[in-house]
């Protein structure tokens, strides 16, 4: 009997029962689900439903995906970018669909409460949670850089790491240094993978990553135990499967060879592409230019009149300068892509007037046969693209049969 209670104490809940229990109604969870999909069309299991209804009703019955989640070398950019949604509900609605069992940002407690919620969170589901890593860690100098309780943030990583269900490096400096790696690198700031290579991670790179693609990867781990298909580089195909260039609202400014060339001048205000302003948007890969922030169109760098700094690439960001032209990866080349729009002056030909008449013509008789097929009375002048009545009709003075004027 013991046993049995402490097992329902200790058992997660279901999303649909969390949320029935906590007052959130069924149409937020189907907003929620309508935007997972659109930020993961394909490559995650959940979200491969023909509707939001489907994607609901299939991720309802999913236990509660129990998250520990730890800061080192960070902004907590990646956090503010979870929480600060478009609607008012949002932040709350997330924190119910995961369980959220340690974060020293969010939570009340600090100091040793803080210590003892984290070992007791590792204890309770070990070998079962999902370790969130924000931030670098600095492995310099044994580590000396950073610690948590007095211990290196090298040894807090390898203890909670070594004990969780599957590890996810949320941001660029969690995924391979971030800015903390920028030379001269004083604290030798690495990432995740580069101190646990042969555990299951997931790297989400980003300043910050868009909150859809954690909240993916997670859900799709507490449904069915699998991590999505990843990259070289562990990234999420499903939301690094593209560069910037390619699906860059700008494209077509970029193919008609109208740049900007500084801040603030005509093309600027106009909206041109920003390649040469240093964007570095044919070098990198992520979905930002078509999976806006916050829910609001052009939440994004370039939406905004800035350019691509490349931040999901660890070659590019923080390594390339912000105003260095990178290079080109695509067959179009400014502006000699496409043909000209102009043409000389000219005369046309009587063959060719002859040619488009008999066209027209075709078109015109076509359509009228086809109207035909509209009713099922001969010669019924109502039927859509039927034969106006004749002057002398009864009908010819505008006016309805039978009715005066």
């Amino acid at each position: 009997m013991l046993g049995s209670l402490v097992a329902s104490a200790t058992a997660l809940e279901t999303i649909d029962e969390r949320l029935l229990r906590c007052g959130i109604n069924r149409r937020s969870f189907l907003v929620f689900c309508s935007t997972l999909m659109i930020a993961a069309p394909y490559g995650l299991a959940i979200t491969d439903k023909m509707t939001p209804e489907e994607v609901a009703a299939g991720l309802g019955k999913v236990n509660r995906p129990p998250i520990i989640w730890l800061h080192f070398q960070d902004c907590t950019g990646c956090t503010e970018s979870l929480l600060q949604t478009s609607h008012p509900d949002f932040g709350d609605l997330i924190l119910n669909v995961i369980s959220l069992e340690y974060h020293e940002t969010l939570m009340a407690g600090s100091g040793l409460q803080a210590r003892q919620a984290l070992e007791e969170a590792v204890q309770k589901h070990a070998g079962k949670f999902i370790l969130v890593v924000e931030g670098s860690i600095p492995a310099k100098d044994q580590g000396i850089y950073m610690k948590l309780a007095g211990r290196p943030a090298l040894d807090v990583l390898a203890d909670i790491g070594g004990k969780a269900a599957a590890i996810i490096a949320i941001g660029s400096c969690a995924s391979w240094g971030g800015i903390p790696s920028a030379d001269p690198d004083p604290t030798g700031a690495v990432g995740v993978a580069d101190l646990l290579p042969n555990h299951s991670i997931i790297n989400i790179p980003g300043c910050p990553p868009n909150p859809y693609t954690l909240l993916g990867v997670v859900l799709q781990y507490a449904a069915d135990g699998t991590l999505p298909e990843t990259d070289n580089q562990r990234r999420p195909k499903f939301a690094f499967d593209r560069d910037i260039h390619e699906h860059c609202p700008r494209r077509a400014h970029f193919d008609a060879g109208n740049f900007v060339k500084q801040y603030c001048d005509e093309g600027h205000r106009e909206g041109w592409c920003l390649y040469e302003m240093g964007c570095k948007g044919p070098d990198t890969h992520a979905g930002c230019s078509t999976r806006h922030f916050n829910e609001i169109p052009d939440v994004w760098p370039i939406g905004i009149g800035a350019p691509c700094i490349g931040c999901t690439e660890k070659s590019v960001a923080f390594k390339v300068p912000m105003f260095e032209v990178v290079k080109l990866h695509t067959i179009a080349a400014p502006p000699t892509s496409y043909a000209p729009i102009t043409t000389t002056t000219g005369t046309i030909s009587p063959l060719a007037t002859g040619l488009v008449g008999i066209g027209v013509g075709a078109l015109a008789g076509a359509g009228y046969v086809a109207s035909r097929k509209f009713s099922k009375v001969e010669d019924d002048e109502s039927a859509p693209g039927a034969k106006p009545p004749s002057s002398g009709s009864d009908t010819g003075s505008g006016t309805k049969p039978g009715v005066s004027a």
